[in-house]
């Protein structure tokens, strides 16, 4: 009987160190739409901050061994609450939509922290591309009340809309943009 005993502890220690050295699995998500959102706040005139969003969006992510982000917005759907300035942000002097109707981001490369991810992707505005990188905050995570498994995520970060070709109007309307883009996200 002790033989079967030790037998047992073995075959069980083999299979947990076996479980340990697999590699981490990657999880496909589903963005939510109806939890997404992209929101920005910029200087006007160096005495307030402005706040606005974009109401067209859409995202996809990965997370664990192969974690990436992606999202896409229509820059069309800009909204400050205030349609004659949403106007003049669609046209030639801001986001020129109809020459430019998308802003995307895409990582191509991810490392894992404590908080979630730190994320190397490219961020595409205005037709210009540019290298950046931003942490990926993962919120909670839950099986919810629908019988999905639901994970939150949330990222701020600031780029110059001038590094950009957006540079008119830096007397009045400020370089410096603070994007931040929360979601949740279901999974597959």
């Amino acid at each position: 009987m002790k033989h079967v005993s030790k037998s047992l502890a073995l075959i069980a220690a083999v299979i947990m160190i076996g479980a340990v050295a697999l590699p981490a699995v990657a999880d496909e998500w589903d963005v939510d739409s109806a939890h997404f959102s992209v929101v920005f706040s910029i200087s006007h005139l160096d005495v307030s901050n402005q706040h606005g969003r974009f109401n067209e969006l859409s995202g996809e992510v990965t997370t664990g061994e192969d974690a990436s982000f992606a999202f896409t917005v229509s820059a069309d759907s800009v909204d400050t609450n205030n349609a004659k300035r949403d106007d003049h942000l669609r046209g030639p002097d801001f986001f020129n939509t109809k020459q430019f109707p998308d802003i995307t981001f895409a990582s191509n490369a991810a490392v894992e922290n404590e908080a979630g991810y730190e994320l190397t992707g490219e961020l595409t505005l205005h037709g210009v591309t540019n290298p950046i990188t931003v942490q990926l905050n993962k919120v909670g995570e839950i099986d919810d009340p629908w019988g999905n498994h639901r994970a939150g995520f949330e990222t701020t970060f600031k780029i110059n809309r001038s590094d950009y070709g957006m540079s008119n109007m830096l007397e009045a309307v400020g370089d410096e943009v603070t994007l931040t883009v929360s979601f949740e996200a279901l999974r597959k």
